[in-house]
C-alpha cells in the first residue's frame, strides 16, 4: 500500500498552488499524485498555468500523474475543457462518468471517489472501460472496501481508500458559498479563495455539521483512516488518498508512509493529522458502519 495526493479541492491562488506541488514534487514519499480542477470551471483561469509546471515537476520527481475532470459538468466551454484533457500529458481520472464519452475504447483511465463505486458489477464495467485505478467513496465500511478490494485486484484495478481529507460529499449546480455571503453563483466574485480549507456551517443548533467549498458539500469533520491502516493492508487496499489542505502536508505523508510501512499507526501520524485537520476534528466512522462524522476510538 503507498500514498496518493488527490486533487486540490479548494481554490488557491497560483503561487500556492506552485509551491505546493513543488514540495509534494521534492519532499513527499508519496507515489502518485492527482492534479486539476474538479470543483469549479470559473477558478480555472487563475492558476490554469501551474497545471503543466506541476506535471514536469513531479513527473521529473518519480511521481506519477493523473489529471482530474470536473466533477459537474453542465457548460460547452466544460465539455471542451474536459474534451482537451486527452492532449494534456498525463494519465486522466474521471470525476463525472461523461469524462468517458472522449476517451478512445480501452484507454487507460482513474476513477475519483466522486463516481459511485459501490458493487463488484461496477468494477467489472469500470475494468472493461479501461479503468486501472479506482479510489472508493468515502462512505463505505472496511467489509465492503475488502470485498471491493479483492474484486479490483482479480481483474487488475489498484483499489484506492480515502485516507485524509475533509469528506467530498455532494456538487451542486447552485453557490452556497456565494449564497453565504448573498451573492449569486454568476457574481460571486470569487468568494471561496477567503476560505482555502472550506468555510464551516453550523445547524440551527449551532452544531458544526458541514463544511462548504463553492458548490461543494464537504464534511466539517477531516476523514482519518491512520488506525484502520491494519485492516486496509489486511483488505489488500492499494493505496490511500491524501486529501490536499494548507497545513504540513509535507510532515503529514512523511507520517503516512512510516506508518503504512510499519503497518500500523503512530502517535506521530495522529498528531501531524490533528495539525492539518481544520479545527483539528478527526473522523473515521464511515469504516465502521457508523455515521461518518463519528470517531470511532479502533
Amino acid at each position: 500500500m503507498d500514498l496518493t495526493i488527490g486533487p486540490n479541492l479548494f481554490f488557491w491562488e497560483a503561487e500556492r498552488v506552485r509551491d505546493f506541488y513543488a514540495k509534494i514534487a521534492d519532499e513527499t514519499p508519496v507515489a502518485r499524485v492527482v492534479v486539476g480542477e474538479v470543483v469549479c470551471s470559473k477558478r480555472l483561469p487563475f492558476w490554469q498555468g501551474e497545471i503543466p509546471i506541476a506535471v514536469d515537476r513531479l513527473k521529473a520527481a518519480g511521481k506519477e500523474v493523473w489529471i482530474s475532470s470536473l466533477a459537474l459538468v453542465t457548460l460547452k466551454r466544460e465539455r471542451q475543457l474536459t474534451e482537451e484533457l486527452i492532449d494534456a500529458g498525463a494519465g486522466i481520472e474521471i470525476a463525472d462518468l461523461t469524462a468517458l464519452a472522449y476517451l478512445p475504447a480501452g484507454a487507460p483511465f482513474s476513477v475519483s471517489p466522486l463516481i459511485n463505486v459501490y458493487n463488484v458489477g461496477t468494477v467489472d464495467w469500470l475494468a472493461s472501460r479501461g479503468a486501472k485505478r479506482i479510489c472508493l467513496p468515502n462512505e463505505l465500511p472496511l467489509e465492503s472496501v475488502a470485498v471491493l478490494a479483492k474484486a479490483g485486484a482479480e481483474r487488475g484495478v489498484a483499489v484506492e481508500v480515502w485516507g485524509f481529507g475533509r469528506q467530498p460529499l455532494a456538487i451542486s449546480g447552485r453557490c452556497y458559498h456565494a449564497r453565504l455571503h448573498d451573492r449569486i453563483k454568476d457574481s460571486c466574485q470569487f468568494i471561496c479563495n477567503a476560505d482555502p480549507d472550506g468555510r464551516e456551517v453550523d445547524t440551527l443548533d449551532g452544531e458544526q455539521f458541514l463544511a462548504v467549498n463553492g458548490v461543494q458539500t464537504l464534511s466539517c469533520a477531516t476523514s482519518f483512516a491512520g488506525r484502520e491502516i491494519p485492516g486496509l493492508l489486511a483488505a489488500g487496499v492499494s493505496a490511500l488518498r491524501i486529501s490536499p489542505h494548507t497545513g504540513d502536508m509535507v510532515a503529514l505523508t512523511r507520517a503516512f508512509d512510516a506508518a503504512v510501512k510499519a503497518g500500523a499507526c503512530s502517535e506521530e501520524l495522529e498528531a501531524a493529522a490533528k495539525a492539518v485537520a481544520p479545527g483539528g476534528q478527526l473522523a473515521n466512522g464511515y469504516l465502521h458502519a457508523r455515521a461518518g462524522a463519528e470517531w470511532v476510538d479502533a
